[in-house]
């Protein structure tokens, strides 16, 4: 294989800003909150044009579940869709909206989403957290999703426009390196996976940097992780902050701190190709010893 010949699946390079943001218990207040971040991302871009903004989990509300069905809205009609979607169109960007408490109405569930959104405003992706935060670490954190939350059921795989396909998980997805997998391989053959997440002053520590890392360099793509910033002295869920972009050799692009701020980071079309030449991992799977489960049957793969 050759760089003459081997293809990158991101078309061109892709400019990018992470929203690390606290949200409060008044929603409008977090709304225009967003509004003045991604307004500033576009106008103080030290990258040149800005492609895509990315927003944290649970921005429009508390990570709280006690709240989660206080703040839930339906999609496609809530308050929130409809103002990112006016964002993406009004700047001519993609927008990976982070997550917001869904209300299935018909069903009376309430799921963590994540909605993504082209240049023209249009809902391109929409991803229902499939692995739910429940656990219990003594002297650390306990934290029950499944308390209020739905899970999803399908794997998140969407076409950026000209970019290329990308993956969507959302925080402790990443813990689960199938979605990632299904991202990867063909037939979609994606060149990163977005994670918008709200890891803690616990498990952060311990493995968000290893995860990110992880998911990268399994599947030779990026990995681009967007959290809350940390509320310092608030008496609520404390987000461990350190927005980050990892790339397919497991380096950090670019990384927060832990209070609000904007992150830029350009994911290079010229590097995936060069990782993956110089460590085809990708091209090298044995499934005659063990099965390739993408393709098999039994992958759900949301389609909107």
């Amino acid at each position: 294989m050759s760089n003459s010949v081997l293809k990158s699946p991101l078309k061109q390079s892709l400019n990018i800003a992470l929203i690390q943001l606290k949200a409060g218990a008044d929603k409008a207040a977090n709304l225009l909150k967003v509004t003045k971040f991604i307004d500033s991302a576009v106008k103080t871009s030290s990258i040149g044009k800005l492609h895509l903004v990315v927003l944290p989990e649970c921005f429009n509300s508390p990570y709280a579940v006690d709240q989660f069905r206080n703040y839930a809205e339906l999609i496609p009609s809530g308050e929130t869709t409809k103002l990112l979607s006016s964002l993406a169109k009004k700047h001519g960007i993609f927008i990976v909206g982070g997550s917001i408490p869904e209300l299935d109405q018909e069903n009376d569930k309430i799921f963590n989403t994540s909605l993504t959104f082209s240049p023209e405003g249009e809902i391109i992706a929409k991803h229902r957290k499939v692995h739910l935060f429940d656990i219990d670490i003594p002297g650390g954190i306990t934290f029950k999703e499944l308390v209020t939350l739905s899970a999803g059921d399908k794997a998140t795989v969407f076409k950026l426009g000209e970019f290329g396909n990308v993956g969507l998980g959302i925080c402790y997805d990443i813990r689960f390196p199938e979605l990632a997998m299904i991202a990867s391989r063909n037939p979609y053959n994606s060149f990163a996976m977005f994670y918008p997440g709200a890891f803690n002053t616990t498990t952060g520590p311990l493995h968000w940097h290893l995860l990110a890392k992880a998911r990268a360099v399994d599947n030779e793509m990026f990995s681009v992780l967007c959290s809350p910033a940390r509320d310092v002295g608030g008496n609520g869920y404390q987000a461990y902050g350190h927005s980050l972009v990892v790339d397919p050799y497991g380096a950090i692009v670019a990384e927060a701190g832990e209070g609000e701020e904007i992150l830029f980071a350009t994911l290079d079309k010229d590097l995936l190709p060069k990782v993956r030449e110089g460590i085809p991992v990708h091209y090298q799977r044995k499934f005659d010893v063990y099965d390739d489960f993408v393709g098999k049957g039994g992958v759900k793969v949301s389609d909107l």
